[in-house]
């Protein structure tokens, strides 16, 4: 790699900032059906474009306020995947084919429909849990589309017919909540509490990030109040955090889950996560893939990526030993991909 090389990549970085205004709040649930178009949950205003490059572990380049904390909105869901993932290793959950019925009381599950949902329905978003969260029903995201996949023919929360549990992909953020609270009530205790002690300290992050639910998500575990946490921003929360300790978590997954020769989340299920749903190609357990090279064409097909709105993007490329973080980036994949052909250069 050429020092001059990497110059380029952060300079391009920088001068391909996204057209996002600096308060987030205006772009949160903005594109939803009233009353649910506006936060419920906490935001904060966005830094510039920022970002770092990692080769097995060393910076190789910079740009912009790396330890800035800011909203990361859905590559918040890889990280919620991790917790679950946790847990599995853990034996809180015996597999993911395991019903979710079995381990969360009450109704959320009760229904013929929902009763047949797994966790590896819900890792996936094939799950079609049908019902209300926190005040949103699981319809404000039917037939919603994203970058990399179309989930349905209809205009975005337009009621359609729900397909069998586990035969039909949808990027829908209700349903995703709803793994963090079925995780809460596994874990019993608060998502962001397991992520620190589990992930975040034993890598050396920062003590900065933060992982905030919606102001209405408290529910009751063993007679205390704790935080059910989201899968992003989409109303408001999630997880905020810096580029720098990005990486870190990135470098991680980049090892196959080991620190300093302990392995903190299981290869066997990092394997899982990265496989991809029969439904989406381009998807596993809450991680972007990248089959046939479609999302970042300099890498071979075993890359990965926490992806979120805003350009935030954690790429994982284990082929080089690379973890690429951009925060703000108009074109993330085309910043990845330019990272890759300065360091091969």
């Amino acid at each position: 790699m050429t020092d001059a090389a990497l110059a380029d990549v952060a300079r391009h970085a920088v001068a391909t900032e996204i057209d996002w205004p600096t308060d987030v709040s205006t772009m949160v649930a903005a594109n939803d059906q009233p009353p649910h178009n506006r936060p419920i949950g906490p935001t904060k205003e966005r830094g510039g474009a920022a970002g770092m490059a990692t080769v097995a572990g060393e910076t190789v380049v910079e740009w912009g306020d790396v330890d800035r904390v800011d909203m990361t909105f859905s590559a918040t869901k890889s990280y919620l995947s991790t917790c679950i993932g946790l847990a599995l290793d853990r034996g809180l959950i015996t597999s993911v084919t395991d019903r979710v019925a079995d381990y969360v009381s009450g109704d959320w599950f009760a229904s013929e429909h929902n009763g047949a949902i797994t966790w590896q329905h819900l890792l996936q978003q094939t799950s079609e849990w049908s019902g209300t969260l926190f005040g949103i029903p699981d319809s404000i995201d039917h037939n919603r589309s994203v970058a990399r996949g179309e989930a349905g023919a209809g205009n975005k929360g337009e009621v359609r017919l729900m397909h069998a549990p586990g035969t039909f992909w949808e990027y829908n953020d209700v349903r995703v909540n709803m793994l963090g609270f079925a995780g809460l009530q596994v874990w019993r205790e608060p998502l962001p509490a397991v992520l620190k002690r589990e992930i975040m300290d034993p890598i050396g992050a920062s003590d900065t990030w933060e992982w905030h639910p919606y102001d209405n998500a408290w529910v009751d575990i063993d007679g205390e109040s704790m935080p059910s946490v989201p899968g992003g921003g989409h109303w408001g929360g999630g997880l905020w955090i810096s580029a720098r300790d990005h990486a870190r978590f990135g470098g991680l997954l980049c090892r196959g889950g080991e620190c300093e020769g302990k392995q903190l989340i299981s290869r066997a299920f990092l394997a899982e996560a990265m496989t991809p749903c029969p439904h989406q190609q381009s998807y596993g357990y809450m991680w972007w893939l990248n089959p046939g090279r479609a999302a970042f064409k300099n890498a071979s097909d075993r890359a990965f990526a926490a992806q979120g709105a805003g350009g935030n993007v954690v790429c994982v490329v284990p082929e080089h030993e690379l973890v690429v973080v951009t925060r703000w980036a108009a074109n993330p994949a085309d910043i990845v991909d330019r990272t890759i052909a300065a360091i091969t250069a």
